[in-house]
């Protein structure tokens, strides 16, 4: 595995907080593809490059397992999660459903500082677009989606959105690289904006819809592109009770 890096580690830390940093370290590069689909993780030399026990990084892996970002498989060991291809359209509808829902309510009570902010956004993302820089276009993505859950008045919802499309943000890191993809997505957020600027829900619910659904349509380009990264399905859930 490659070299790690994290902060330095408080002197005071709690091995409750250590966990804490540890777990939203590999999340971040699980998800952001920086640890691919399949990748061994040993856990005594993520604790030796980080600089700490073992016992938070085993905490913050058995986390992650739960979450199905990481696998765990007895006698044989410890792998980031391939991307499960039964769980995404189910993600993308529970998306969908709160972003059409927010976006409604960004249209009726954005004000112009609110539209300021969104095309900055933009403009960042534009920026982004020209420097290919893929990671920077991702992160301004996510401020945008997360601008307009602010400007909504359900800033809550965003948590909520960030869980559900977990493991649709992995497969969305490998969409980026494609022809178009970028300005593709910068023409749809324009014209969200554009909608909420005019004070016009229905148009604004119109364009997020449109948006949101040229996610799914690349999926089988991209599988077909890295077959390795994907499984059919995620393993069931082992009922404790």
């Amino acid at each position: 595995m490659s070299a790690l890096h994290i902060d330095q580690q408080p002197v005071d830390e709690t091995p409750i907080s250590a966990a804490r940093r540890v777990y939203r370290f590999l999340r971040q590069r699980i998800i952001d593809m920086t640890l691919v689909p399949g990748a061994r993780l040993v856990e005594r030399d993520i604790a030796e490059e980080l600089g700490i026990s073992r016992t938070p990084v085993h905490e913050a892996v058995q986390r992650l397992a739960e979450e199905g970002l990481i696998e765990v498989v007895p006698r044989v060991g410890t792998f980031v999660a391939r991307i499960p291809l039964d769980s995404l359209e189910e993600a993308m509808l529970v998306r969908s459903a709160l972003e059409l829902a927010i976006i409604e309510k960004a249209a009726q009570r954005a004000t112009p500082e609110g539209v300021a902010r969104l095309q900055a956004i933009l403009a960042a993302q534009s920026a982004c677009i020209h420097a290919g820089d893929k990671a920077g276009f991702h992160q301004t993505d996510e401020a945008f989606h997360e601008m307009l859950s602010e400007l909504s008045g359900f800033p809550g919802v965003w948590p909520l959105i960030l869980q559900a499309k977990t493991q649709i943000d992995r497969y969305r890191q490998l969409t980026l690289p494609l022809q178009g993809r970028m300005d593709g997505v910068l023409i749809e957020h324009s014209e969200v904006v554009a909608a909420i600027a005019a004070g016009n829900p229905a148009n604004a619910v119109a364009a997020m819809r449109d948006h949101l659904d040229h996610v799914l349509p690349l999926l089988e380009m991209t599988r077909k592109m890295r077959p390795e990264y994907f499984i059919a399905s995620a393993k069931p859930k082992t009922n404790k009770f």
